[in-house]
């Protein structure tokens, strides 16, 4: 299960001071989104800068 503070397209906006996908969910997607039921999201993106660098190690 993903969770949307762990994803790298939930972005803070500083002027309205709130969180936000910022993918182009359709309406399905931003209705699950909406409610919480976002479990198996398909956009879902690690937000770990260091993921590359220990596979390399």
């Amino acid at each position: 299960m993903e969770n949307c503070d762990t994803c790298s397209h939930y972005i803070y906006d500083e002027e309205y001071e709130y969180y936000y996908c910022d993918m182009d969910l359709d309406e399905d997607d931003m209705a699950r989104f909406l409610m919480g039921n976002m479990s198996a999201c398909s956009y879902y993106q690690s937000d770990d800068e260091y993921r590359i660098v220990r596979k390399q190690m």
